[in-house]
């Protein structure tokens, strides 16, 4: 699937994603706000484009059980951070991501 915004194209190839961070809350539950040096990444992202899937032995494709539109949880040291079009995005594996968030689902990191 091919991303396609104003004048971005990409593709990511095999097993790979692309996906976009979603921000996390700037204020604790008490009203604090944080700075942005003290935030943490967030380990939360949509999945905006995905290849084919990877090629098994028999040299057939299997697909991605990612799709795009997908809410994912990944690691922290997850991906490889990119800019494309001014725009911050990861791209990483299949396999690093460690579930797809159900709708209505809000996670809190540990802190």
């Amino acid at each position: 699937m091919f991303v396609q915004e104003e004048n971005m194209k990409f593709r990511p190839l095999h097993d790979r994603i692309l996906v976009r961070r979603v921000e996390s809350d700037e204020r604790t539950k008490g009203g604090i706000i944080i700075p942005d040096t003290a935030k943490e990444k967030p380990q939360e992202g949509e999945v905006i484009a995905t290849g084919p899937g990877a090629r098994n032995e028999q040299g057939e494709i299997t697909a991605l059980d990612v799709k795009v539109g997908d809410r994912v949880l990944f690691g922290k040291w997850s991906g490889t951070e990119i800019r494309l079009d001014g725009e911050d995005l990861l791209i990483m594996k299949e396999s690093d991501v460690m579930g797809i968030l159900e709708a209505g689902v809000a996670v809190k990191a540990a802190a």
